[in-house]
């Protein structure tokens, strides 16, 4: 298993359209496992593989409190969605960034698991959430296209003034 590297905001990359996987085979297996273990580290509840510029329908969550119900999700869609709920959402491709964000509450979702075979899944609260979040990065979209502009456009400058100072010379940070 490896840490991979996750892009961030507003990198070009996360917004590319994840192709269908067809073919669960030990190459999506090693990339599961691999997205797992990146997820564990960073430390976060969802990842997905555009995250990680793989551009494949494969995401994995683990909601659970002590980190040990990891999930996997290939070529995932859902195909219900019932009522409406506001939670507060974060990003591992948005550090340090966290608003909250109309989902809809209870959703079934269909797709392949790790060993290929298809399932359904019931999801509702931070479960569900975090599912449309993860397929939302399959489609290119990221939680803050949910934000007004102007949440945006400050967001946007935010994180290129931080990267462009953790870009610069160690002399040049201490002036920050």
């Amino acid at each position: 298993m490896a840490i991979l590297n996750i892009l961030h905001y507003p990198d070009p990359r996360l917004r590319t359209k994840a192709q269908p996987v067809e073919r669960v085979d030990e190459g999506i297996r090693q990339l599961i496992d691999d997205l797992l273990e990146t997820m564990y580290a960073a430390p976060g509840i969802g990842l997905a593989a555009t995250q990680v510029d793989v551009h494949k329908r494969v995401l994995v969550v683990d909601v659970s409190e002590e980190g040990d119900e990891p999930m996997a999700f290939v070529n995932p869609e859902i195909v219900r969605a019932e009522g409406w709920e506001e939670m507060q959402e974060g990003c591992l491709s948005v550090p340090e960034y966290f608003d909250v964000v109309q989902r809809a509450e209870r959703i079934t979702v269909r797709a392949l698991g790790r060993d290929g075979e298809p399932f359904e899944l019931e999801a509702d609260g931070l479960l569900a959430v975090c599912i449309q979040h993860e397929m939302d990065h399959l489609a290119g979209k990221l939680f803050v296209d949910y934000l007004s502009e102007l949440k945006r456009k400050r967001l946007r400058k935010r994180l290129e003034k931080q990267a462009r100072v953790q870009g610069a010379a160690p002399e040049a940070r201490a002036i920050y």
